[in-house]
């Protein structure tokens, strides 16, 4: 059985304190660069772009890039400081082997015929699906397309999923339900245009800064903005309305707004008769939603439900944007399809102005789910229990349909999996489930239950403390790749740097466990625009097509948006223009969604709702950004902001300390007392580990079509220390 994970003295005796500094021996200086890199931030889903500085094979520097559209030179702060962690002192060189007296280096050879020995083991002893694969939705498509191939094809396993299942897949299933695909209907380039932006559940300033930009340019052409959200979030301190929703009560508000949109006869019949189906049944559902009711349920003056439906309904042209906020529920998928049901109604949606966006969290979040590295999806966002979808991968791949695996579990599936030892063994990359996943000692002892654990990356991250063989990986700039952002654009990765030491690339070390499992045949590449081109054919059909784009076709055009069927597509950055929706009969779908409670509403033991999320200076688990000291000096810790009310009611003050207890476990940490959050309501951060990790805390529950799970509500109680 797996070993208990090494403790953080343990890992600073063998590796040093993790200095949480700019790292340090004067290589910012020394002259100019050798040469310039165009390529793209390695954060978040807006991709922006900026030049890499490089010198004697380090990156020294940056440059915002003012010719990459989306940007055009701005950056967030966490753009500006991300190439500091290339040369941290933390960076992972050299495979690492588990001892009963902690990590040593050991050889390429060994390490990875450890890890294949293992992996025949498990699977002789236990069968294929006992050994699992858990990914990163930061890595390239080039990667994501491979790895979901190497699972199926090398492993042969169907137990693959990837940490983007806590992130957009609520938001995937909602837009496949009601338009057919998956992805943001318009290029940001809309917002501006737009007279009326509705934001819920996204906090734009903070997540998603640059996107802020294109906000403040139709407002100043004088648009209106309605932001939803349970906290007074930076942007919604200049909206022209703010709706503090309670945790949970999304579906509600916005089917009350739809109801008084409805009643004052502010919907588009024609482009409802047109072009979508179902409406009479959301219709009637909404009825029973008007404002006293909505605003009973979701926590909110019914004034407030009248006010945006009178700023929304009659706009000549909107946007609607939304983000984790209403998508990590057990119901996301209906709070999706709820705010999908109000842009149909309008008829603003597939034309210049009007428009409606899924805010992409994670680098690659959008395109890492296209090219199968989710459990029941293949190349070009097929589905992979469709019969002619395996057909046609398996026609592209040179094997017989019977040998790509059916559908797997979830990635909080595969962790009760390996809890309860069905699955024995994992081998996980550029995933860090012990800080990302719900009930974080849940998650710890599942991983200590594992038979053997091999992790790729780039630093010694919680969740690698339980493995074996640890591989260190690359970082985005020391490969080639391509990755797609939040509109829809797909973008150029380019190499700046050489993996350190000896580190390598991702895909080289998939290419050689494959080689020595005997599957080297499907895995024979020499370059990335390789493998980009069988993912090309892969996705060819598909809904998320990439066929007619090129690596110099991206580098032409600073970018393609998909679907590009053909060489001389240009490429959408507008979808359903003309109204035509990618369902079969070219309709929209309007789905009835009823409001429904949370997992675990307040009681008399925990009366007070714990909600997560982001700050500014950090980005997910923070393995990166944890790792790049004036970032952390910006939010060195995480905070627990509380109202002023609910201090006052429990006596406590500024800068104390308190306890947050769920049913899972508790956290001790500084207490913020802030205006800007609802009274009955407790935000903490998540992108702290151990006793300081907000996931201590959080519920398992998951959505029953999306499978992510509720980060953003569950009961808990506060006390002073």
């Amino acid at each position: 059985m797996a070993k208990p994970p090494l403790t953080n003295p343990e890992l600073i005796a063998q590796f040093g304190p993790h200095t949480n500094s700019t790292p340090s021996g004067g290589w910012q200086n020394g002259g100019p660069p050798d040469k310039l890199v165009n390529t793209h931030c390695c954060f978040c889903g807006q991709q922006c772009g900026i030049t890499l500085k490089v010198r004697n094979n380090r990156v020294v520097g940056f440059e915002p890039r003012e010719d990459f559209p989306f940007n055009e030179g701005k950056l967030c702060p966490k753009g500006v400081k991300r190439y500091l962690q290339n040369e941290h002192p933390d960076r992972l060189m050299a495979p690492l082997k588990r001892t009963d007296s902690g990590f040593v280096p050991i050889n390429w050879e060994e390490a990875l015929d450890t890890t294949v020995a293992e992996i025949k083991r498990i699977q002789a002893q236990y069968g294929r699906d006992s050994f699992a694969m858990l990914t990163g939705a930061s890595l390239t498509n080039e990667k994501a397309y491979m790895i979901g191939k190497f699972a199926r094809l090398a492993l042969q396993t169907r137990n693959l999923d990837y940490n983007g299942r806590l992130c957009m897949v609520s938001a995937a299933a909602g837009n496949k339900k009601a338009f057919g695909v998956d992805r943001a209907a318009n290029s940001w380039s809309d917002i501006p245009l737009a007279d009326v932006i509705l934001v819920i559940g996204a906090n734009v300033a903070e997540c998603a800064p640059i996107t802020t930009d294109y906000i403040w340019r139709a407002r100043d052409r004088g648009a209106k903005l309605i932001m939803i959200d349970p906290r007074v979030t930076p942007l919604a301190r200049t909206a022209d309305l703010f709706i503090p929703v309670r945790p949970g009560g999304d579906a509600a508000l916005m089917n009350g707004i739809l109801n008084v949109v409805i009643a004052r006869g502010w919907i588009d019949q024609q482009f409802i008769e047109a072009h979508t189906v179902g409406y009479e049944a959301v219709r009637e559902m909404v009825a029973k939603y008007p404002p006293e009711v909505a605003g009973a349920l979701c926590g909110v003056e019914p004034e407030l439900i009248v006010k945006a439906a009178e700023m929304w309904g009659p706009a000549k042209t909107s946007f609607l944007l939304h983000a984790r906020g209403i998508e990590h529920h057990i119901h996301g998928v209906d709070n999706v399809l709820s705010c999908i049901n109000l842009v149909l109604a309008s008829g603003r949606i597939g034309r210049e102005g009007c428009g409606y966006g899924t805010i992409t969290g994670q680098g690659n979040g959008q395109g890492a789910r296209e090219q199968g590295g989710k459990c029941d999806q293949l190349p070009g966002t097929r589905d992979l229990g469709n019969p002619e979808h395996r057909k046609y991968i398996a026609e592209v791949w040179k094997v017989a349909e019977s040998e790509i695996p059916t559908a797997g579990s979830s990635a909080e599936e595969l962790m009760q999996m390996m809890h309860d030892g069905e699955i024995k063994g994992l081998l996980n990359i550029c995933f860090n489930p012990l800080v990302s996943l719900p009930d974080s000692n849940y998650t710890r002892q599942a991983l200590s239950r594992l038979e053997h654990f091999t992790i790729i990356d780039f630093f010694m991250s919680e969740t690698a403390r339980h493995a074996d063989i640890i591989l260190p990986g690359s970082l985005q700039e020391e490969d080639e790749g391509t990755v797609t952002s939040a509109e829809g654009r797909v973008i150029k990765i380019n190499r700046a740097v050489d993996p350190p030491g000896k580190a390598r690339v991702d895909w080289h070390i998939l290419c050689d466990i494959a080689r020595r499992l005997g599957k080297g045949a499907y895995f024979d590449y020499g370059s990335t625009e390789e493998i980009f081109n069988e993912l090309r054919v892969a996705s060819k059909g598909g809904t998320s097509d990439y066929y007619g784009i090129t690596y110099q076709k991206i580098e032409d055009n600073n970018g393609i948006f998909w679907p590009c069927p053909e060489l001389d597509h240009p490429g959408t950055p507008r979808l359903f223009e003309g109204g035509k929706f990618f369902h079969p009969d070219g309709r929209a779908r309007f789905i009835p969604v009823e409001w429904a409670p949370q997992a675990e509403p307040p009681d008399d033991e925990y009366p007070l709702v714990l909600t997560t999320g982001r700050v500014v200076s950090q980005f997910l688990s923070g393995t990166q950004t944890r790792r790049i000291g004036s970032l952390v000096d910006q939010y060195p810790e995480p905070l627990v902001e509380i109202h002023p009310t609910l201090a006052a009611n429990l006596g406590i003050e500024k800068g104390t300390k308190v306890k947050v207890e769920t049913r899972r476990g508790e956290v001790t940490l500084t207490v913020s007392i802030v205006t800007t959050i609802r009274p009955d309501t407790v935000f903490i951060p998540y992108h702290w580990a151990d006793e300081k990790s907000a996931n201590l805390l959080t519920i398992r529950a998951l959505d029953p079509t999306s499978k992510i799970p509720e980060f953003k509500c569950c009961a808990c109680r506060v006390s002073r220390c």
